[in-house]
C-alpha cells in the first residue's frame, strides 16, 4: 500500500500533537520559577552524557548511568512531590466542578468597597498587611493555624486587624466570600529561588499560598506601602485602586464562574 504523506495530517493526528504540545506547555508553565527546573536541567544532563557515552562506547559511565536511573525512578516522585501535587491540584480545578468564592454583584460591590477602603489606608499609613482571598481551593488547614474571628468584612475591621503591635497583626487574614474567618494565619513560604531579595515574608507567603491554591493574595508592604496582588504565583506591585478594583471584579464575580464550566484552553 502506498504512503499518503497527507495521512499524517489526518485530524486525529493534528489533535494528538495539539493536545500533547498543550500538556507540555503548561508542564513547564507550573514548574516555572521553581527548584523543579534546575532539577530537570540535572535530569537533562545526565540523558545527555548517556547518549555522549553510548556514542562513543564509554562503557563504564554507560554502566554507571544505567545502575543510576533505577534510583532515578524511584527518587523523582519523592523530589518532584510539591509540584506533583501543585499539578493535580491545578488539574482537579479546571473544569465542571463547583466554584466557591464568587460574589453576587450587590454584595461584590460593597465588598470592593471595603476592601479598597482598607488596603488604601494600610498603604497610606505603611501598615504591612496580608489579605488572603479563598476561591475554589479551601483554605481549612492554614484558617486552623489562625484565631477564628466570622466577620463580615468591613474596612475598620481589616484595618485594626494589622494594627500594629497588636495580637493578630504579623499573620495573614483568610477571606471566604464576604466573611473574615480567621487572622494571624501561618502560610507557607514559596520555595521559588528567583524572587527579588527586598521582598520580606508576607510577600513570601503570599506566593507560597498562590503556589499551592488558586487563592487571590493582596499585600501590603510595611516599608513602603506598595500594594501588590498575587495569583498562581505570580505577583503584580504598585497597584493603584483602578488596578486593585479590576483584579477584584474578575476574582471574585460571578461571570468568573461562568467562564469556569468551559476551561480556558490558552490561559
Amino acid at each position: 500500500m502506498p504512503f499518503n504523506f497527507f495521512d499524517l495530517f489526518s485530524l486525529s493526528n493534528i489533535l494528538d500533537i495539539a493536545i500533547v504540545s498543550y500538556l507540555i506547555y503548561k508542564a513547564i508553565s507550573w514548574i516555572r520559577g521553581t527548584r523543579a527546573v534546575q532539577l530537570l536541567k540535572g535530569v537533562f544532563i545526565l540523558v545527555l552524557v548517556a547518549i555522549i557515552s553510548n556514542w562513543f562506547r564509554l562503557t563504564t559511565i554507560s554502566w554507571l548511568l544505567m545502575q543510576f536511573q533505577t534510583v532515578l525512578f524511584i527518587a523523582l516522585p519523592l523530589v518532584f512531590q510539591p509540584e506533583l501535587r501543585r499539578m493535580l491540584e491545578r488539574i482537579g480545578r479546571g473544569g465542571f466542578l463547583s466554584y466557591r468564592g464568587i460574589l453576587d454583584q450587590e454584595t461584590l460591590t460593597r465588598f470592593n468597597s471595603e476592601m479598597i477602603r482598607a488596603i488604601n489606608v494600610l498603604s497610606r499609613n505603611s501598615i504591612g498587611a496580608l489579605i488572603v482571598l479563598e476561591r475554589e481551593t479551601m483554605l481549612n488547614n492554614y484558617e486552623e493555624t489562625g484565631i477564628t474571628i466570622d466577620a463580615i468584612v468591613t474596612g475598620e475591621l481589616l484595618v485594626n486587624l494589622f494594627e500594629p503591635k497588636t495580637p493578630l497583626h504579623d499573620g495573614a487574614v483568610i477571606i471566604r466570600g464576604d466573611r473574615i474567618v480567621a487572622a494571624g494565619c501561618f502560610l507557607p513560604l514559596t520555595e521559588n529561588p528567583n524572587i527579588s531579595k527586598e521582598l520580606g515574608s508576607r510577600h513570601r507567603a503570599a506566593l507560597g499560598i498562590t503556589e499551592v491554591s488558586d487563592a487571590l493574595a493582596l499585600v501590603v508592604s510595611e516599608e513602603t506601602g506598595t500594594i501588590s496582588a498575587v495569583q498562581e504565583g505570580r505577583m503584580t506591585r504598585y497597584l493603584d485602586e483602578e488596578s486593585l478594583h479590576s483584579i477584584l471584579v474578575e476574582a471574585l464575580s460571578t461571570d468568573t464562574k461562568k467562564q469556569r464550566f468551559f476551561p480556558s484552553f490558552w490561559r
